[in-house]
């Protein structure tokens, strides 16, 4: 199963190296193809994560450029926390990831993806530090907001893995010339 997301994961970044080196043109950082998304996400774990935890909340931060008026290559962190049940330690997941969004129109849904690293806070010693991740979306999108849904997984072992399904909403800040 790890395998075929890490074929599927290097595939789809393969694939968004190849379009953005064929379709990028020497255009500088203008507030009309570049900015940096801030969010808050809210999210119920799933599978093996389910079981120590039942909520999780937490803030997104990106940076993204525009290739093309389509397709979105960027830099994805945050930090989200899984909150405990019963008396049990909160997790928390600061991602470092890459960033990709395809946007049909200028106005409208959108899909992506992040992928990249999980570093994992307050865990028992010995254990793991963190993981590959691979977090898809869907959503809406429009000048100034995304409001979207997401799966996130953490690949760590199978017992182990940090999964969860939420909703979560960025404002774009522009900078750049205009």
């Amino acid at each position: 199963m790890k395998k075929k997301i890490m074929t599927a994961a290097f595939a789809l970044f393969a694939t968004a190296a190849a379009f953005a080196q064929s379709t990028t043109s020497k255009e500088e950082v203008t507030s009309k193809n570049s900015w940096l998304k801030v969010g808050l996400e809210a999210s119920v774990p799933v599978s093996h994560t389910s079981d120590v935890s039942s909520f999780a909340g937490g803030i997104t931060v990106a940076g993204q450029w525009m290739v093309n008026p389509h397709f979105g290559l960027g830099v994805a962190s945050g930090y989200t926390n899984y909150f405990a049940k019963h008396d049990g330690k909160d997790l928390g997941v600061i991602p470092a990831n890459v960033l990709l969004r395809y946007y049909p129109k200028a106005s409208g849904w959108f899909v992506g993806a992040d992928a990249g690293y999980s570093f994992f806070t307050n865990v028992p010693s010995g254990a793991e530090k963190g993981g590959v991740s691979l977090k898809p979306q869907i959503g809406y999108h429009n000048y100034s907001w995304n409001y979207y849904a997401f799966y996130n997984h953490v690949l760590v072992s199978d017992q182990n893995d940090v999964q969860n399904v939420g909703i979560g909403a960025t404002y774009n800040l522009r900078f750049g010339k205009k």
